[in-house]
């Protein structure tokens, strides 16, 4: 564990030393993160202006949706886009070869290698939307802390799916547009699950599990999930993430060294 500490440490202090060599993506990213959450903001608003509402869910409360689904997009920037979409390129390239020789785990390297400072707007974003309706609302640090619980489980179930995503590119190489689908299926968790029809919420929740990541968390923050949901966050992202790593152990199989 030591040993893996003190490599990660490396991986994003080089990682961040490299971005920053360009500093003026940092404005562009920052500006493009507001402008999302406005975009986001606006569209809520007109759903609530006429004083309609989702069912059993007011201004504030769907504000905690927007919050943890803004910072959900600033940890996929932050950790998951910048390494997880390099699978891709390590394999249709042939370096995945490097990766596989150094003596840590491959699906760590592959996972951890890059940190990118663009996607900290978001993270930031997001916490002061939920501090914001939290604020609201009346929240307890007890309530902030069971849904950081749930968030945590959310971020396992998304980032299984993505690596495991990745891994496919073992047979298909070239997967783009599938992440680029999976993007727009996540889109769903801007807003609660009661905001679409039944056959929406049953495919968001049990096929494409969005309601985990963003409605569940903020159900466990507003202190009116029942056990059992949170329950089966912490079991769908464990098995998932448990998944991920036997399902790259057996793509790695029909890997073909470029060297072979």
């Amino acid at each position: 564990m030591k040993t893996y500490l003190q490599v990660l440490r490396l991986f994003w202090t080089t990682a961040i030393a490299s971005e920053l060599e360009y500093r003026l993506n940092f404005v562009i990213a920052m500006i493009s993160s507001l402008a999302n959450l406005i975009g986001s903001l606006f569209s809520l608003f007109l759903f609530y202006r006429n004083g309609y509402t989702f069912q059993g869910w007011t201004w504030e409360e769907a504000l905690i949706v927007v919050g943890i689904f803004t910072l959900l997009q600033g940890v996929s920037a932050t950790f998951l886009v910048p390494n997880l979409n390099r699978i891709v390129e390590q394999v249709e390239k042939g370096t995945l070869d490097f990766v596989l020789l150094k003596p840590i785990s491959s699906q760590f390297w592959l996972s951890c290698r890059i940190l990118s400072p663009w996607g900290f707007s978001d993270l930031i974003f997001g916490m002061v939307i939920i501090f914001y309706g939290g604020s609201k609302l009346g929240l307890t640090l007890e309530d902030y802390l069971l849904g950081s619980l749930t968030m945590i489980f959310g971020v396992f179930i998304l980032y299984s799916i993505w690596f495991i995503l990745g891994a496919t590119s073992v047979w298909f190489v070239k997967i783009y547009n599938v992440t680029e689908v999976l993007r727009g299926l996540l889109e769903a968790g801007r807003y609660p699950m009661v905001a679409y029809p039944v056959a929406y919420r049953i495919f968001f929740t049990f096929i494409i599990p969005v309601a985990f990541l963003t409605t569940v968390p903020a159900e466990a923050m507003l202190g009116r999930s029942q056990g059992l949901w949170i329950l089966a966050a912490m079991i769908i992202g464990i098995v998932l993430l448990i998944v991920s790593h036997y399902f790259w152990q057996f793509a790695l199989r029909f890997y073909t060294s470029a060297s072979s």
